[in-house]
């Protein structure tokens, strides 16, 4: 059975609702669209472990900064309702930029704690804006789970902080990244790139793969950073950051508890994240 698509809040709060009160468990999978593999591999965990499973498609303004791609953010809402058509998607909540912040709205979530640093520091406001719709869209859509990838890793820390320090009644689960071939990181973005800086683009992960190699040989923190940053100057990103972080908190690394490591950089016009888990350092 085809997905319905819903437009109103209320109404797919009352879909849903429903479906929670007859028994049903409920997932949810909020997106921006431009629908890839790493987004459907989200919708089919969901569908595997929820009896019914909602997708919003929402280009929020808010987590956009100034001179950011929000207008040029690619929208292809008909190939994305095509992409969930073959899976087992229930509803498809597309709602207006005025549903989302109705005329007058005035209230913003604010954030601290993991959203302080890396994206928090390059892109001011984003956090607020992603906490904003995030904890809006699960009002409207009142799931048992929701489902994001961890290429986002510091917004599913900031998530999940929100979840826990606002007491909403939903479980957030992090799912794996989703990788091309080469290890690239699949992204809305990666369309954006130019053929040549696609090929440079793997870096990124290459990067990370050997930040991993060196942090299960012992190197130290500032060694592995430095090596990274030489690893993606080389070839030719621009670097916001490197970083080995505490995995849950982002701040420092701290014995026996699981680290993460993160970088950004920006190929033309094209800014792409990614992160690799680092098991715990013990003594």
């Amino acid at each position: 059975m085809a997905a319905v698509t819903i437009t109103d809040p209320a109404v797919i709060r009352g879909e849903v609702s429903a479906s929670r009160a007859a028994g049903r468990v409920v997932g949810f999978v909020p997106t921006m669209g431009a629908l890839h593999a790493g987004h459907l591999a989200l919708v089919e965990q969901a569908t595997r472990e929820c009896d019914d499973v909602a997708v919003s498609i929402f280009v929020n303004p808010t987590q956009f900064g100034p001179g950011e791609d929000f207008e040029r953010y690619p929208r292809t809402l008909d190939r994305d309702l095509d992409s969930l058509s073959r899976l087992r998607v229930r509803w498809v909540f597309t709602p207006t930029e005025a549903a989302m912040y109705p005329h007058g709205a005035a209230t913003r979530v604010v954030v601290a704690g993991p959203a302080c640093g890396y994206e928090g520091t390059i892109r001011p406001g984003h956090f607020s804006g992603v906490a904003t719709v995030v904890c809006r869209l699960f009002l409207s859509v009142p799931a048992d789970r929701a489902y994001f990838g961890a290429k986002d890793w510091q917004q599913t820390r900031v998530i999940e902080r929100m979840v826990r320090d606002l007491g909403l009644p939903i479980a957030v689960v992090v799912c794996p990244t989703v990788r091309e071939p080469d290890g690239l990181a699949m992204s809305s973005r990666n369309a954006y790139l130019a053929p040549e800086d696609r090929s440079r683009a793997v870096a990124l992960s290459e990067s990370l793969r050997e930040a991993a190699a060196a942090w299960d040989a012992g190197a130290d923190v500032n060694g592995i950073e430095a090596a990274m940053r030489t690893r993606l100057e080389s070839r030719g990103i621009v670097v916001d950051y490197v970083a080995i972080a505490d995995a849950e908190s982002l701040g420092q690394v701290v014995t026996g508890q699981p680290a993460v490591a993160l970088v950004a950089g920006r190929l033309g016009s094209t800014r792409l994240i990614d992160n690799r888990l680092l098991s715990p350092r013990v003594g």
